[in-house]
């Protein structure tokens, strides 16, 4: 059932799933994250991780990078979602860690915070969404608070093994718990979308067919 979930959210765009949540009255869509490093839309089940100031000067060398832990965790489509909000100027993702979450099938990070090594991310095909891009290190201005832990991205809480969408117009995060009217609702959304534009291209003209019956769409 869950490949099959993944299978039906693959074939949907943001504004689809976005319009979804807004007919049932839900949160999720996120925006001024952008796509910086590939033009692919990505989606997957969410894996977490949380980021926090380094307070602590005289802390010892982390033993592990933080995002290490998430890329080892993550199945082949799933999508590794940061929360870097602690207002420093530090990346919360990096070039290295694209290139392991690539080899790995991560589908792709999603960064609420800067990520840096864009350039070399799209070298590496690897699908990079980030509020900000930045050439400062999180060495010694970050450390990792944890992973697969409760987050929140713009005002959204997302918790590990939810649902996401991401392409060139927005980030949409979706409950595990929502995932299944969500996207009974964003199929029914698209359906009726694709045929207006079927419709266009027939001849209907736009007033008609951006009429009554599009503007109320959306009411339950």
């Amino acid at each position: 059932m869950s490949n099959d979930l993944l299978a039906r959210l693959g074939r949907l765009d943001a504004c689809a799933v976005s319009d979804a949540l807004d007919k049932l009255g839900l949160k999720g869509a996120v925006s001024g994250i952008e796509r910086l490093s590939t033009d692919r839309r990505i989606s997957g089940r969410v894996v977490t991780v949380k980021l926090e100031r380094d307070t602590d000067s005289g802390r010892p060398a982390a033993s592990r990078h933080l995002g290490t832990a998430a890329i080892e965790a993550a199945k082949r489509g799933d999508v590794i979602v940061v929360e870097q909000r602690t207002g420093i100027d530090a990346a919360g993702w990096g070039g290295t860690l694209s290139l392991g979450a690539s080899l790995r099938g991560v589908a792709g990070v999603i960064v609420e915070g800067p990520a840096r090594d864009i350039d070399e991310s799209r070298l590496h095909d690897f699908p990079v969404f980030a509020r900000a891009h930045t050439a400062r290190t999180a060495r010694g201005r970050l450390v990792e608070a944890g992973t697969n832990v409760p987050i929140v991205v713009g005002d959204n809480p997302v918790s590990p093994g939810d649902y996401v969408v991401a392409d060139g117009t927005a980030v949409v995060l979706v409950a595990q718990s929502e995932i299944d009217r969500v996207l009974d609702a964003a199929e029914a959304i698209a359906a009726r979308e694709k045929a207006m534009a079927d419709s266009l291209r027939a001849g209907t003209p736009i007033s008609e067919v951006m009429g009554k019956s599009y503007e109320t769409m959306l009411r339950k």
